[in-house]
């Protein structure tokens, strides 16, 4: 009889576990990992299919970025989402308060930042437990988590674990690895860096367990082989996240450098949400690592409006500011002159694809009668 996929994974589970990690197994246990990545990959197909129209939590986004209050149930989520925002999240002090995930906008230096008060996760939330999935799927939405952690409560591992079985990478960068599919000639591995962490072979082993035939796998960084199980499943996501200590009036400076040592890695920002202490502070991190600039718009034949910029993310193009200013500018779009850092020369006519600079004075000429 065959086994069901849950069985093979447990199965698989097993085995690595009674494996010992060393040079000589490494290769084994990573085609373990790869076969394991991909039957848990058909699983959550299976499981969303079977779900249909299954009840989630539904979010608009709004505002210039997203924030996802990620924590234990009754670490004070609620109340710091009052304090920064203007929504009204029910508090109580007994766990599970939070129901529903409320949304509130903290304005901050021109932007308007959306924040979301989430459901506590608890240990296997994202095996499913107390809707976990759920709560993932809107985090994953999210621009920047910000993980919000009792005083007394410091276990950060575990929310961290939760995440990264549900695919939030967080605080680093996709690995460098393209793998295009090719019609004959089997798996090639190509590098352009010395590899220490991976063998080709073990390498081509992982994509052929994942059910490549014939592809070209070119590796730009010294990559292990959870990275590449990473690209090989395709649907991680890469995010950034602060960490912020709550309840901080509740003790003394002594025991709040215990936690900050504990926490060393993580660089805590404390904070009581009930007090209101540090939260300009935190304020000031949020608006800092969502890389937003300013850019002022002019219109045509008037003075530039130096006094309300627009604010648009790093990178942003001209199509970009479009989006921002009305849903129909890019449609309509002619041409923008640009004034600033990133123009060659004052007023320079650029296009929909010229990316922005931070101070840009920037003038959008559209269609006559465009709508």
């Amino acid at each position: 009889m065959a086994l069901t996929i849950e069985e093979q994974i447990k199965a698989i589970e097993e085995e690595i576990a009674k494996t010992q990690y060393n040079k000589k197994t490494q290769g084994h246990i990573g085609l373990l990992k790869a076969k394991m990545a991909r039957l848990r990959m058909d699983l959550e197909k299976r499981r969303s299919a079977s779900k249909g129209g299954a009840p989630g939590y539904s979010v608009k986004k709004s505002g210039n970025a997203t924030i996802a209050l990620v924590g234990f149930p009754s670490v004070g989520k609620s109340t710091l989402l009052t304090k920064l925002t203007d929504a009204r999240s029910e508090v109580a002090a007994y766990a599970f308060t939070t129901v529903d995930v409320v949304p509130g906008i903290m304005e901050y230096n021109f932007a308007k930042i959306q924040v979301l008060d989430l459901p506590g996760l608890i240990r296997d939330a994202s095996k499913g437990k107390g809707r976990g999935r759920e709560v993932l799927a809107v985090v994953r939405t999210a621009d920047l988590i910000l993980f919000v952690i009792d005083i007394y409560d410091t276990n950060l591992d575990v929310l961290v674990s939760e995440l990264y079985d549900a695919g939030i990478r967080l605080n680093t960068q996709p690995p460098d690895v393209i793998i295009t599919k090719t019609d004959r000639g089997g798996i090639e591995i190509k590098s352009t860096v010395p590899l220490t962490k991976i063998s080709p072979e073990l390498a081509s082993e992982m994509v052929s367990a994942y059910g490549y035939i014939n592809a070209e796998v070119i590796i730009r960084e010294d990559i292990d082989e959870e990275q590449l199980i990473d690209v090989l499943t395709g649907n991680r996501v890469y995010m950034r996240s602060i960490t912020v200590v709550n309840k901080v009036d509740l003790v003394d400076e002594h025991y709040q450098e215990v936690v900050r040592k504990r926490l060393k890695g993580h660089n805590p920002i404390f904070v009581s949400a009930n007090k209101g202490t540090g939260l300009e502070r935190l304020k000031k991190v949020i608006y800092s690592e969502l890389d937003f600039i300013h850019v002022f718009l002019k219109p045509q034949g008037k003075e530039a409006d130096m006094e309300e910029p627009l604010v648009i993310s790093e990178g942003s193009t001209v199509g970009d500011l479009c989006d921002n200013i009305h849903r129909s500018f890019r449609r309509n779009f002619r041409y923008a002159n640009v004034w600033g850092d990133s123009a060659k020369f004052p007023g320079q006519m650029v296009g929909i694809d010229h990316t922005l600079s931070n101070g840009d004075i920037v003038t959008v000429v559209i269609k006559r009668g465009g709508a």
